[in-house]
Formats: structure tokens, C-alpha cells, sequence
């Protein structure tokens, strides 16, 4: 019987593996990839993160696994299937059928990129549609690619592209952009970059790879000749898991407060997957000591 399951090992989770080891808890961190550290790692440069500034976020995430890794933090690889409510705390059953036993559990499972659901989304996967500029933006150079998206993550990529392709259109469905104003004046101060606003995609279409992206614009049809498509709408929690368990907020994430406390006893959110209203580094690191500090005073006051 564990005091605590960490169910997942981005920043989050690997904090409160750290925090956990300090308060002398009993504890598992559960990762779905081996070696995984979540999805910054695929992030080319953290500026926002306090005294690494710079730092790629692969090296960043091997950071912070290695300062888990030397307090002696134990790692299972699996895929939770399931989290079930027993009289003394929760068995978590995993793909490989094992089952583990614990007392609490800190879920911080993180959340996943948003699909755009348009035709021929699923069919140019990996051919010439992705989800992360960094892991496939080498791929483009000297290329015109599209980023779908208006947020920060998208102007983001925008300017990560525009440093090896010949064109990067944003294409956004307002005529306004959501992210940060430093970001956008970045974004219009990069030549070889075009702004596509007021714009919806309909279609991706091609024959082996992507070929072009089919719009709507003012009313009108519209084509754009592109060699790759990178998607950046957003994320959705990976909640599915605790669904009946814990409260849920209308679009998925797991209703929880700074002292990442659910509604389900004994269960704790932390990171991207918990509502809160801005989701960095910073804050997942935070949400990891804060959710340990709520196991132990939970294991208190249930005579651990």
C-alpha cells in the first residue's frame, strides 16, 4: 500500500515526486512513456521559467526527472485504465494488469492537443499535419507551412517556423489574436510571415502528403498551397480517468483549488489537467508541492 500514487511525470507530477520523497511518503510515480517528462518537452526554448532562462524544454524536463530520479523516486511505466474506490483509499489498475494500491493519489496526467476535426485531419497525420512545431518543424525548411491557432502557443510556433521556412501563414478564425502582445509584435515584425484572419479551414487536402489547406474567408472559398500544417487550438484535459470519481468542470478539467484538493477524498489534482487560469511551467511545479502538502495533512488526519 503506497501513501501516494503520482499518476503521470511532467512537471507536476515530478515536483510532487520531489516533494514527496522530502516528507518521507511512500510513493510511485506512474508515466505513460518511459522516461517521459511530459509535454514540455517538446518545447524548443522556456523563457518564463524563474533562473533557467533559456533552458530548451527537453533539458529542463531531464532536470527535473533527475532531481526525482536522485531522492530516489520509484517509476512504473503503464497507462492507468482505471482508479477504484475501496474502503482504505484507491486501487489503480494499469494496461499491463497490475494493480496498485494507495492511499491518496495525485493525479497531474497533463492534457492533450486539441484536434481540429476537419477533413483529412486524421488521413495527413504525420503526413504533413502535426501538433508540435518543434518536434516536426526541422522538416519544413525552406517550406510553406500554416499554423492554425491565435493563441500564445501558436504565434509561438509561428516564429519557430519562420526561422527555417521560406513562408508561415497563421491562420485564425478572429480577426484578433489571443496571445500576449510581446508575441504579436514579434509575429508582425517577421517578414515571411502572413497573417490568414476571419479565416475557418474546412479541408486539408493532398495526395501522399499535405498539399494545400481549403478556407473559408469573408464567405469565400479559398485555398492556401502548403507543404505542412501545424495545429495549435488548444488542449484537452486528460481527465476521462476520474470521471465519476471527482468533479469535472464543463469542458473536462478536474475542478480543483491551489491546494489542488478535489471533490473525491484522498484525491488531488495537479498541473494542466486542474481548472485554474493560467497553465505554465511555474504553475505545474507549484501545483506539485502544493498537492503534497495536502496529501500529508490528509494522511494526518486519517491516522497514517
Amino acid at each position: 500500500m503506497y501513501d501516494t500514487i503520482i499518476i503521470g511525470s511532467g512537471p507536476a507530477g515530478l515536483s510532487a515526486a520531489v516533494y514527496a520523497k522530502r516528507a518521507a511518503l511512500n510513493t510511485v510515480v506512474i508515466e505513460k512513456n518511459y522516461g517521459g517528462t511530459g509535454q514540455i518537452a517538446e518545447s524548443e526554448r522556456v523563457d518564463n521559467y524563474l533562473g533557467l532562462y533559456g533552458e530548451s524544454g527537453f533539458d529542463l524536463g531531464e532536470r527535473f526527472r533527475a532531481h526525482a530520479k536522485a531522492l530516489g523516486t520509484e517509476f512504473y511505466e503503464g497507462e492507468v485504465t482505471a482508479v477504484l474506490s475501496e474502503a482504505d483509499g484507491y486501487r489503480v489498475r494499469l494496461s499491463d494488469g497490475a494493480e496498485l494500491q494507495t492511499r491518496t493519489i495525485v493525479y497531474a496526467a497533463g492534457a492533450s492537443p486539441r484536434k481540429l476535426c476537419v477533413k483529412g485531419e486524421a488521413e495527413f497525420a504525420r503526413k504533413g499535419v502535426s501538433y508540435c512545431a518543434v518536434c516536426d518543424g526541422a522538416f519544413y525548411k525552406d517550406k510553406t507551412v500554416a499554423v492554425i491557432g491565435g493563441g500564445d502557443t501558436a504565434l509561438g510556433d509561428a516564429l519557430y517556423l519562420a526561422n527555417t521556412a521560406k513562408k508561415v501563414y497563421i491562420v485564425h478564425r478572429r480577426d484578433q489574436f489571443r496571445a500576449n502582445r510581446l508575441l504579436q509584435e514579434r509575429v508582425s515584425n517577421t517578414d515571411n510571415i502572413e497573417l490568414i484572419l476571419n479565416a475557418v479551414p474546412t479541408e486539408i487536402a493532398g495526395s501522399k502528403r499535405t498539399e494545400s489547406l481549403h478556407l473559408i474567408r469573408g464567405g469565400q472559398g479559398e485555398t492556401l498551397s502548403v507543404d505542412g500544417i501545424f495545429i495549435a487550438i488548444g488542449t484537452i484535459p486528460n481527465s476521462g480517468i476520474l470521471q465519476g470519481l471527482a468533479a469535472l468542470s464543463a469542458d473536462g478539467y478536474v475542478i480543483a483549488g491551489e491546494d489542488c484538493a478535489t471533490s473525491a477524498k484522498g484525491i488531488f489534482a495537479a498541473g494542466d489537467v486542474r481548472t485554474k487560469p493560467l497553465k505554465q511551467v511555474s504553475t505545474a511545479v507549484a501545483d506539485g508541492a502544493n498537492s503534497i502538502l495536502s496529501v500529508t495533512e490528509y494522511l494526518e488526519e486519517n491516522g497514517r
